[in-house]
């Protein structure tokens, strides 16, 4: 059965006790862990299992992420093999805070702000 076309989204809120760097800016791996998070659950859904992630072949850095942010993940297999899947992601921030109008202002982001995309391997257990 094909798996090509498995899609996972997650959202989550980015706290600002993840703020690495100055202007509440986020590290640029908080992205690429929430990748290794959806990339697990897209192995659960397509082969019951949580699988291993086994590396990039690209990784681009769009726009900053930011403590207060929603950021919403999404992953996609695009490729199957016997054991292994390639996998797109993006992380797109949906939603920002907006501090110069209020200390808990914030806005939602129409379109959503594509911050990182990446495409990666996983390999699961033979079948």
């Amino acid at each position: 059965m094909s798996k090509v076309g498995a899609t996972v989204v997650h959202r989550r809120y980015v706290p600002y006790a993840h703020a690495h760097y100055g202007g509440n800016l986020v590290d640029g791996a908080y992205s690429l862990a929430l990748f290794g998070d959806a990339a697990t659950e897209l192995c659960i859904r397509t082969d019951g299992d949580e699988g291993l992630f086994a590396g990039y072949s690209a990784v681009t850095f769009h726009a900053p992420v930011r403590a207060g942010d929603v950021v919403e993940v999404t992953a996609v297999v695009t490729r199957q093999g016997s054991r292994s899947r390639t996998v797109d992601f993006t992380c797109h921030v949906t939603c920002r805070g907006t501090p110069e109008a209020g200390p808990s202002a914030a806005a939602v982001l129409d379109p959503p702000l594509l911050a990182v995309s990446a495409t990666g391997t996983v390999v699961v257990p033979a079948a």
